[in-house]
């Protein structure tokens, strides 16, 4: 406990990690309530089904990582920091005054645009903050620096999401107070970057190519020449192409499984969140602070286990009829609405137990001199997963017709095969490779 209250308290990492914060508070309460006027149809321009647009917005989102990772990466190893996040930040404001234009006009398209902005600016921060961690956190820092990151970004992701429901819900259609919102939370993730500390820059002699496919490819044969690293980022992006799959589905699940409100899918959303935070304390609490893999293949089990309790308990839900149900009546409704609450809790915890550990190895094992680059292709990666995840959702629920239970459970069986692959790979690997923080 002294540990985690002396770094939240130390100049070095503080101002990085509220930035961090703000930056996934407003990312999700932008994604959250862009998802919310599409399913409940605040704006009427909406010519395709509501689960292909939830699709597409989270395929928008996850694309600039895709396209810009990797020249990413080379400007965060090129140029100090500091000044970086401060000019990202910046943007940010001007891209959530497009998103409240959209709000505003009504306008899906110019809220779309503002989407891929978004996901723009987080591509290029991206590869910033996780090549920072390791230079402000000393070797034994680094798990529980990771823990606190990834706590702190699942409290962002609860409140945004939570945040966004409840302004969409209590505005009575009023799209002005969630512009009011974004642009506020930008400003305020602007003046926290202004206390990082500036930073040292280690490849100054690097040239960065403009060519954003050459540079992508290099960054990926790079990360691939290393094989621990590169296993790792392996199992990174695994976690996303899972979690994008449910996230993603939550609201339309809401809607036609629950027959809930806004405010349900806030409350499922913010049992995931709190799961996730829970899951990262305890695996830095159960797995002590040296860079391990240990809490990895109880999170995997977890990740399986508990999405097929998800499934189950969501084919117990009875079917109903009439206006939508809000919290209190769903907590009144019966045994099969806790057991989903339940499921997707566990599924959280799950979650932080595998992500926490691979997040610190990524760090702990990637060169010193190439740290954001691979911070890079990770992200590269990440979006080739998360991509693959919306098309293989909209091909499931749209294309094919096939239940959203059925898409869980193909998932879960999914995640328990790549899993295995996983630990069986990397395991032998870990046992001839070398920690760059002990260089």
């Amino acid at each position: 406990m002294e540990k985690k209250e002396h770094l939240l308290g130390s100049r070095r990492f503080l101002p990085v990690f509220l930035t961090q914060f703000f930056g996934a508070l407003n990312d999700n309460v932008f994604k959250q309530s862009l998802l919310l006027v599409i399913t409940y149809g605040l704006i009427q321009q909406q010519s395709a089904s509501i689960s292909t647009l939830n699709n597409m917005a989270a395929l928008l989102f996850i694309l600039p990582y895709f396209i810009f990772s990797a020249t990413a990466g080379q400007i965060a190893d090129k140029y100090e920091r500091s000044f970086l996040i401060r000019n990202i930040k910046l943007l940010e404001i001007v891209i959530m005054l497009i998103g409240s234009a959209g709000f505003m006009l009504g306008n899906l398209w110019l809220l779309l645009i503002a989407l891929f902005l978004m996901g723009t600016h987080s591509t290029f921060f991206g590869p910033i903050k996780y090549a920072i961690l390791p230079e402000i956190l000393k070797p034994q820092e680094l798990m529980s620096g990771n823990a606190l990151f990834q706590s702190g970004t699942s409290i962002a992701i609860l409140i945004g999401m939570i945040l966004g429901g409840v302004v969409i819900s209590s505005s009575g259609g009023n799209l002005l107070w969630i512009s009011m919102t974004v642009v506020g939370i930008a400003v305020i993730g602007y003046l926290c970057s202004r206390f990082i500390l500036k930073q040292t820059v280690r490849t100054p002699e690097l040239e960065v190519d403009w060519n954003v496919f050459r540079t992508s490819f290099q960054t990926l044969k790079y990360a691939k020449s290393l094989p621990v690293v590169f296993t790792i980022l392996l199992g990174n992006s695994w976690y996303w192409f899972y979690g994008a799959t449910y996230l993603t589905q939550i609201p339309q699940l809401t809607q036609q499984n629950l027959h809930g409100n806004e405010n349900v899918v806030s409350l499922l959303l913010t049992f995931f969140s709190v799961g996730i935070g829970v899951g990262s304390l305890l695996c830095r609490k159960i797995g002590g602070t040296e860079v391990n893999i240990k809490m990895v293949p109880i999170g995997a089990i977890g990740l399986t286990v508990f999405a097929f309790y998800l499934a189950g308990s969501l084919a117990f839900v009875p079917e109903r009829t009439g206006d939508f149900i809000g919290i209190a009546q769903m907590f009144s409704s019966g045994m099969s609405y806790y057991h989903v609450m339940i499921a997707v809790t566990l599924l959280g915890i799950s979650g932080g137990f595998y992500i926490v550990p691979l997040y610190a190895m990524m760090q702990a094992y990637s060169p010193r001199s190439h740290r954001a680059r691979v911070v890079a292709a990770n992200n590269i990666l990440n979006a080739v997963f998360m991509v693959s995840s919306a098309i293989f959702s909209i091909i499931i629920l749209s294309i094919l017709k096939i239940d959203i239970k059925i898409l869980f459970s193909i998932t879960a069986v999914f995640s328990a095969i790549f899993t295995f692959w996983l630990l069986r790979s990397l395991k032998p690997k870990l046992k001839n490779a070398h920690i760059a923080l002990e260089d």
